[in-house]
């Protein structure tokens, strides 16, 4: 009689932030064994509907939206959803019987993750964030292995000291490939003679990082000598594209989105962004100097922890949305004038990146599910 498949399911969903590295690691485990049974389960109206099975993975349906932070209708449909979703994630582990559950955050992973453990299903759990979101300090207590993007979040979940493991971000095999191959030219006509400032602002761009260049864009452009590539966002683009002259601003490139994130990094020499855990985890990679804008407005403060384990790593310095107009000029002309200053932030990314996270992560799993499971056999 053949032994049956190994079978996963994974959930992490609502952002990118807690989609992709899911997708790295089903890419990941799929690399160390081909035939493998991977299955996702996710909510129908957010980016994992579309994201998943375009990264050639089957989704399930789980219905689940946390509270919104004002009083809305929506709210009171929240119980009803928490009640459906488990149920539904009940019947997708009793129908797939998965012989491990791994879960990268969001509210999807609540009620997957629960089940899992209500059932007997091994629980992994993936942590991207400085400060671990709250869905990962629930399922906790029922993991058996958490893998932590970054330092700093073992503090938050002290408790569980023996489960924690720093692993780095996972980040698909694609993307390391591309940001460590050496580039072909620089993008949009730039001059590789020049310094270059990467601005991001993220999909839909950041006004406080677009109001901070703005308002230093003299002095870095001119004074200064920087060319700047600019990733404004599509909201802010025809407005910031009307007032800047391209006569009177040669070296600014300014573009709505980056297409190829890998050229972008290669061109630059300090990246000006927010600080969520996919940038992070990029920047360390890319090994490029960071100034690190944190949004006050993301759930938790995450990007404010994540910045700080960059600046403590000695690979990022943080400025508060207030800052930017006045100091980011001062902070871009340090990394480049102060002796070593650059050399040393470059070093210490190297250091500190793990771009085989996902693959490190996936083996560990798998060699762990197999002991749980000996019967079934298998060896990553």
């Amino acid at each position: 009689m053949p032994k049956p498949k190994w079978t996963f399911l994974l959930s992490g969903g609502g952002t990118g932030g807690h989609v992709y590295p899911a997708i790295a690691l089903a890419d990941a485990i799929r690399e160390r064994m081909p035939d493998t049974v991977i299955r996702f389960a996710g909510a129908p109206d957010r980016i994992e509907w579309k994201a998943v099975p375009k990264a050639g993975y089957e989704i399930s349906p789980v219905w689940i939206s946390g509270l919104q932070r004002r009083f809305t209708l929506s709210n009171l449909l929240v119980p009803v959803k928490l009640l459906v979703s488990l149920f539904q994630s009940l019947l997708i582990i009793r129908r797939l019987r998965p012989h491990a559950v791994i879960c990268t955050g969001g509210y999807v992973s609540g009620p997957v993750g629960f089940m899992a453990a209500v059932l007997g299903v091994p629980l992994f759990l993936q942590e991207q964030n400085g400060y671990p979101g709250v869905t990962t300090r629930l399922l906790a207590r029922f993991a058996r292995k958490i893998y932590l993007g970054f330092d700093g979040a073992d503090e938050w979940l002290r408790q569980h000291k023996g489960k924690l493991f720093l692993s780095g971000n996972p980040t698909r095999k694609e993307i390391v490939v591309s940001i460590e191959a050496e580039p072909d030219a620089m993008p949009y006509g730039m001059d590789p003679e020049k310094r270059t400032l990467l601005v991001l602002g993220g999909s839909g761009g950041a006004k406080a990082i677009n109001d901070s260049v703005w308002a230093q864009l003299e002095r870095i452009h001119d004074k200064m000598g920087v060319q700047i590539l600019w990733q404004c966002g599509p909201a802010y683009y025809d407005k910031l594209s009307a007032q800047l002259d391209k006569e009177r601003w040669p070296h600014v490139h300014l573009t709505a989105f980056i297409d190829d994130m890998a050229a972008a990094y290669k061109a630059a020499d300090v990246v000006f962004a927010r600080a969520g855990a996919g940038t992070c985890t990029e920047l360390l990679i890319a090994a490029k100097p960071s100034i690190l804008m944190p949004s006050p407005h993301v759930a938790g403060n995450h990007q404010f922890h994540n910045a700080a384990d960059m600046v403590g790593l000695g690979v990022s310095i943080m400025l508060e949305d207030d800052e930017g107009p006045i100091v980011l000029a001062d902070f871009l002309s340090d990394i480049f004038t102060e002796k070593g200053r650059m050399e040393a932030m470059i070093a210490a990314a190297k250091k500190a990146a793990k771009p085989k996270a996902a693959l490190n992560i996936a083996t560990d799993i798998l060699n762990t599910t197999f002991t749980l499971h000996p019967t079934t056999g298998g060896n990553a």
